[in-house]
């Protein structure tokens, strides 16, 4: 088998090119390197598959690129490629998001036409579905997503629709929530509160911190997206969650029993775009694809923050 993994780099794109090396594939890796966060952060998720005779790593835009040969040399679209982050997403930016997230799936889609994969699994997010007033959070319910960055990642979905309605393309999307664990990104959350734990530093906590997610360890959401290729019904999409809906203020005692520090917390603002509750419903994720979050949050901080000290001892 081999694979095209877009997004290679980054946190998730890496865990699972990691995970398909592992079990004896081939893989593209494509990813451009954005400088969303530093270049070097990217680069050492990639540590342990370069050099590796089965991993290939393409540097560039995707929308840029000529894809259709790439498309020929594998089985498998793995679209983890995107502009990330809520926050950064309104006013000027928001080209960012259109030309990475939204060009960069219709270009991939539009290569795939001549070169269909035998699946094509993409990266969506719990952000589509925006604030609603009934959790559980179920695939069926209306999509109105409260940050552009929520509207980019429904348009890609709609896309994704498109051509596999139309040109049999086999999309299949996964709606993450709140993925976390080694490599998490440096502006998530979970990678500022074990910093601030670390270091010192004040945390900026933007609301009441009452604030509920639904938390996804990052092997959880490669094993859902490797189980999208096998049994992923084409044009659907499908949530993707950890399994327990937990209060920011829960997680920051977790994390201070976990560090063994006291928290300094600065109260900000609520801020623009982002979601009061996530909460997923994961019984189709279950029934098509048999998935079922196997790490708990507890485990999952631990690893993170054996991970976050693990690099502080090495001098990253």
């Amino acid at each position: 088998m081999s694979a095209l993994v877009t997004g290679a780099a980054g946190f998730i794109g890496s865990h699972l090119a990691e995970a398909l090396v592992a079990r004896g594939e081939d893989v593209i890796g494509v990813d451009s390197f954005l400088d969303y966060y530093p270049r070097q952060l990217k680069e050492a998720n990639l540590s342990s598959l370069t050099g590796s005779p089965r991993f290939t790593l393409i540097e560039g835009p995707i929308q840029e690129m000529d894809l259709e040969p790439l498309l020929a040399k594998v089985g498998v679209v793995y679209h983890m490629a995107a502009q990330a982050g809520v926050r950064a997403s309104w006013g000027r930016d928001f080209s960012i998001y259109t030309d990475n997230n939204i060009l960069a799936t219709q270009r991939l889609l539009e290569a795939a036409v001549n070169r269909p994969p035998d699946a094509f699994v993409y990266a969506s997010s719990s952000s589509v579905y925006g604030d609603v007033t009934e959790l559980p959070m179920t695939e069926s319910i209306p999509l109105r997503p409260v940050s552009p960055y929520g509207v980019s990642k429904l348009a890609v979905e709609k896309l994704c629709y498109l051509y596999s309605a139309n040109h049999r393309i086999p999309t299949v999307g996964l709606r993450y929530f709140t993925v976390y664990g080694p490599r998490q990104r440096p502006d998530m959350a979970f990678h500022r509160l074990f910093r601030a734990a670390r270091d010192g530093e004040e945390f900026h906590l933007y609301g009441d911190g009452l604030q509920t997610r639904d938390f996804t360890y990052v092997s959880d959401a490669v094993g859902a997206t490797l189980a999208a290729a096998t049994s992923g019904r084409g044009g659907s999409v499908y949530n993707v969650g950890g399994g327990a809906r937990v209060s920011l203020l829960d997680v920051i005692r977790e994390i201070e029993d976990i560090t063994g520090s006291q928290l300094r917390l600065r109260h900000e603002s609520s801020q623009k775009g982002d979601m009061r509750d996530t909460y997923a419903d994961t019984t189709a994720a279950l029934r098509d694809l048999g998935y079922r979050p196997r790490v708990t949050l507890r485990e999952g901080l631990e690893a993170e923050w054996a991970w976050l000290t693990g690099k502080a001892r090495a001098g990253a």
